[in-house]
């Protein structure tokens, strides 16, 4: 039953490359993982970790959880509507990245807050001790800006 799960992911995978007009090698290249790496995972031979589909979804400008889902990492019917709330929040070309995962810090806080959170893979992004300011979310993704005084 996971060679099925894997193969519906690389059948995805492919189908997200092609749709971004991207080869194997650039796709591969862009992720950093190798070429025939990533043409097993296409043909569901490899299972990939959670960490190299993150960096394919980044790529590809996709949802990291919907690959999580797709290659049964995460369960889809009990975190179907976390991953459809985050895949909405990162699939908005309007926000830049840095808004995007301040978003998606907020959003975790209220389902920890209401019992919910920590369900999901974490993402580098989401350490401890980060905290969204609103005026983080304005103007460029050039970093957090500091103020004097």
């Amino acid at each position: 039953m996971a060679s099925l799960n894997v193969g519906n992911l690389g059948e995805y995978l492919r189908e997200q490359r092609r749709n971004a007009q991207l080869s194997l090698r650039q796709l591969a290249d862009a992720a950093g993982v190798s070429n025939p790496y990533l043409s097993q995972i296409e043909r569901g031979l490899r299972k990939p970790s959670a960490e190299v589909l993150q960096q394919v979804a980044k790529a590809l400008r996709i949802s990291a959880e919907t690959l999580y889902v797709r290659a049964g990492i995460l369960d889809a019917e009990r975190d179907r509507d976390e991953v459809e709330t985050r895949a909405v929040i990162l699939a908005d070309p309007s926000l830049d990245e840095r808004q995007k995962q301040v978003l998606l810090q907020i959003y975790e806080s209220f389902r920890k807050e209401n019992g919910l959170g920590g369900e999901g893979p974490v993402r580098p992004e989401e350490s401890e001790g980060t905290e969204a300011q609103p005026s983080d979310t304005a103007g460029s993704d050039a970093g957090p800006r500091r103020t004097a005084g």
